[in-house]
């Protein structure tokens, strides 16, 4: 339940603080006094979104502060799911706005999103504002009601999670066709440059010997005359083999005279030596050497097929043209794979649709079951406010197609006139019929389900009389079992609660403030009279307050 507030720099508020007691408690106030201010800064701490234009002082920050007692709520596992600290004496969910327009989050002091903070309030309370007549009207929420109603819970929740598998492995599926069709349009592209560099089959280490080999071919003339001349120069008379000769045999007898003149002489030797090996070579070379213009034309269109390739595909060499060939065969390969994904895919996704629908039938069974007992009991409670030929009818269609929801279609149809149509509830109820409608339902989903505190923003708009004192009596008895808190314009509903809270404004110098004061017996017949005169309290005022109280 919720123990306290505190909200400071907020709208109106400098600085206030409140407890709340268990049981049903009642707000009221004049029109514009700051009830619906207490009531944004409290949705703050539920989650909702944080306006700067609410915080007061522009250069301090803005902080909410709620603290609950939560000892009686299974909710121990929200807090290990989260990594946060579990209190269940005095739980405190924080939530500061900083004049920069920044919003933080806390709960028990420590750090956490928005959407953690949301969660966890929606375990702790329920706000029924003047725009939830609205949701009313909305088939989800309709839905929602049926299925609370039902105790669909546990299964609807396994199903949703099965059925974000089946659509996020939908969503897969069709990404992978989609690929299909870019790859399939690509495929002949692919096939193409894949062939060409294929038919050419240029090899690591080829381009370089071409190279080679060409330059041997374009100059070959003239490597053979020069090699022949070398030849000669080495080989014939008065050649290079005859001066060797000539220098060993005028030298020879210095050998025996010392080691260095001895190691020269192997020098001059082996120098004779080298040569003639020389010689040998270019004799090869020279007779490997042929002028030969179709060797070296094939040779020119062969490099020249290599060159085009690699200007074609923007790479250096033949290594990075067969990493390109080697791509387009991965994506050939891709493309082929791609279809054997699909096909996988589409036979798990009829697998899970099967299962799926198996449980949407019985999330079915269930709501169709527990319709009429639904219809019966919202029924049984707008009859108790006032009107006694009303009446609802649950109609359940089946979708179009499997749901987050299910196999079914919900539409709350009703009538408060007797032989009245049943239409949808936004065509044929009025406001005030539509507030009774939603504290029926309220009142029902709260024992239903147990949230600890609910707090009902004029729910009682557009009633009056005997009907406000029904749904006090409502109010009152919800009271029993949790803590509920009401505002209210309405006498019969503020005489009715437990505890009183009165919001005024205080207006000091040039400042208007926003005040909130609990207040004692005698106080309640004062201000439950001023609802039921004028401005002047009269005696009978003061009595009628005294006599609602004690009823």
């Amino acid at each position: 339940m919720l123990k306290q507030i505190s909200i400071k720099n907020y709208a109106l508020i400098d600085q206030l603080e409140t407890t709340f007691e268990t049981g049903f408690s009642v707000l009221t106030g004049e029109t514009g006094a700051g009830k619906s201010i207490i009531l944004g800064a409290l949705s703050l701490i539920l989650g909702q979104r944080a306006d700067q234009q609410a915080v007061k002082d522009k250069n301090k920050k803005c902080v909410i502060e709620g603290f609950f007692d939560i000892g009686r709520q299974d909710v121990q596992f929200f807090f290990d799911e989260n990594n946060l600290d579990y209190q269940p004496d005095l739980t405190i969910l924080r939530r500061e706005i900083l004049p920069n327009g920044k919003s933080r989050a806390f709960v028990n002091d420590t750090p956490v999103m928005l959407s953690q903070m949301k969660a966890l309030a929606d375990l702790l309370i329920d706000i029924h504002s003047q725009n939830s007549i609205i949701l009313l009207q909305d088939t989800s929420f309709q839905l929602e009601v049926l299925d609370n109603f039902c105790g669909n819970a546990p299964e609807l929740s396994q199903y949703r999670q099965q059925y974000r598998t089946y659509r996020d492995l939908m969503q897969q599926v069709e990404t992978l066709r989609k690929a299909e069709e870019q790859a399939r349009t690509e495929q002949d592209f692919y096939q193409y440059q894949y062939a060409e560099i294929e038919k050419v089959a240029p090899a690591i280490g080829e381009q370089e010997e071409i190279e080679e080999e060409l330059g041997m071919l374009r100059h070959a003339e003239e490597i053979k005359s020069r090699l022949y001349n070398v030849g000669q120069l080495l080989e014939a008379d008065n050649g290079m083999e005859q001066i060797f000769g000539e220098i060993i045999t005028e030298y020879k007898p210095l050998r025996n005279y010392s080691a260095e003149l001895n190691a020269i002489g192997e020098r001059i030797e082996s120098s004779r030596l080298e040569m003639m090996d020389m010689a040998a070579e270019i004799h090869k070379v020279g007779d490997r050497v042929s002028v030969d213009p179709d060797r070296a034309e094939t040779l020119t269109e062969r490099v020249n097929l290599i060159y085009q390739l690699q200007h074609k595909h923007k790479v250096a060499d033949v290594e990075s043209l067969l990493a390109v060939r080697d791509e387009y065969r991965r994506k050939m390969d891709d493309y082929n794979s791609l279809a054997d994904k699909i096909t996988a895919g589409e036979k798990e996704l009829e697998l899970m649709q099967k299962n799926l629908q198996s449980r949407a039938e019985v999330l079915s069974v269930n709501r169709k079951k527990g319709s009429s007992g639904l219809e019966a009991k919202i029924t049984e409670t707008i009859t108790r406010l006032g009107m006694p030929d009303a009446r609802l009818k649950v109609d359940i269609t089946p979708a179009r197609q499997l749901t987050e929801n299910g196999c079914d279609e919900i539409t709350f149809l009703f009538n408060a006139n007797k032989g009245g149509i049943l239409m949808e509830m936004g065509k044929v109820a009025s406001g005030g019929e539509l507030s009774r409608l939603m504290l029926a339902i309220k009142s029902l989903i709260a024992f239903k389900n147990f949230i600890p505190t609910i707090i009902f923003d004029e729910i009682d708009s557009g009633v009056s009389g005997e009907v406000a004192g029904k749904m006090a009596t409502i109010l009152q008895n919800m009271g029993e079992r949790m803590q509920v808190i009401a505002i209210t314009h309405l006498p019969q509903i503020a005489a009715r609660g437990t505890t009183h809270y009165f919001v005024s404004k205080r207006t000091s110098g040039q400042t208007t403030q926003t005040i909130i004061s609990r207040l004692t017996q005698q106080q309640r017949v004062t201000e439950i009279a001023k609802m039921l005169s004028d401005a002047t309290i009269t005696t009978a005022a003061l009595t009628a307050a005294a006599e609602l109280m004690d009823n």
